[in-house]
């Protein structure tokens, strides 16, 4: 292979256990790189198999970065992901090596694919106490009308994002935030996974019993909560405030909703939130979708040999 230019960055995205990982690791390994995760979950100290995150055995030797950064009790926010992420992909390619930054927050991608500016809007306290008395919809209603790209891919279901983008809305009386192409230094590859809504559903499936087997997932909600002597542990409110597996697991060990109901609603808030993933990756025409492995490697090796 011909000399490969220190500023190329490979992406790898798509949606809710579409099979990212397994993806990254193969490609990993064979072009000599390593992994940046993208995921605003996975950031969090403890929540690991809520979030899908990846094991040491998983990790086959392949170096990881952005993993178990941040405390959970505290909000991790995309100017700080930026700032790291940055960070861990100079120096991988300072040695070297590829790096892939994989998952599939779009807001953090798009911070490093296109180096956006994001507004520094400080909490307005006063005004977070005020939209608190708001419920959801009113919340989501209130985004629909002052940014409609927005309420596309925002939980509707989630107080605390809701409440966020409209303080930054009615701060900078900009969407959140207003985002352009900015001069990158990378020169990089957006590869994304696409899986047909059906089999999409039947991953999302095999994936959740994975994690409801011997109570694993409840079992990490319990310790979140509840944590060993000495220690403080999460609110309810707050690992509601994650979402998906954590909200109604949460739900559930507050005897609010059925195991049944539990399940169920994780089901079907991860087929939502798969769709809504879609709707914000489908504005970057960059992305090359791929079906196969085979397609991917030459698309790989196009890319690195340019």
């Amino acid at each position: 292979m011909s000399i490969i230019k220190n500023s190329k960055l490979i992406v790898i995205l798509g949606q809710t256990a579409s099979g990212k990982t397994d993806l990254s690791i193969k490609l990993a390994k064979k072009y000599i790189g390593e992994v940046v995760s993208a995921d605003s979950r996975q950031v969090y100290k403890g929540m690991d198999i809520g979030s899908g995150k990846i094991t040491k055995k998983e990790m086959q030797g392949i170096p990881h970065h952005l993993l178990d950064i941040a405390n959970p009790k505290r909000k991790f926010t995309v100017n700080q992901y930026q700032k790291l992420a940055m960070k861990d992909i100079k120096n991988i390619q300072k040695r070297g090596k590829i790096p892939f930054l994989v998952g599939g927050t779009g807001f953090y991608i798009q911070s490093i694919v296109d180096g956006i500016v994001i507004p520094e809007v400080k909490p307005d306290w006063k005004m977070r106490k005020k939209l608190e008395k708001l419920s959801n919809e009113k919340l989501f209603k209130k985004i629909k009308k002052l940014d409609p790209e927005r309420a596309k891919t925002i939980d509707k279901n989630n107080p605390r994002r809701l409440i966020r983008a409209l303080e930054i809305v009615l701060k900078t009386k900009k969407p959140v935030p207003e985002l352009g192409h900015q001069t990158s230094q990378l020169s990089v590859l957006e590869i994304g996974i696409k899986k047909s809504p059906e089999e999409l559903k039947k991953l999302i499936k095999k994936r959740l019993l994975k994690r409801l087997k011997n109570e694993a997932m409840i079992n990490e909600v319990k310790k979140l909560h509840n944590p060993p002597a000495g220690e403080s542990g999460l609110s309810w409110k707050r690992l509601e405030e994650f979402g998906l597996e954590y909200r109604f697991v949460a739900q559930y060990l507050q005897n609010k909703i059925t195991y049944k109901e539990m399940t169920d609603k994780i089901q079907k808030e991860s087929e939502h939130f798969a769709k809504r993933q879609m709707t914000w990756f489908k504005k970057d025409k960059r992305i090359k979708w791929i079906i196969n492995f085979k397609e991917t490697i030459c698309l790989v090796d196009k890319f690195l040999l340019n």
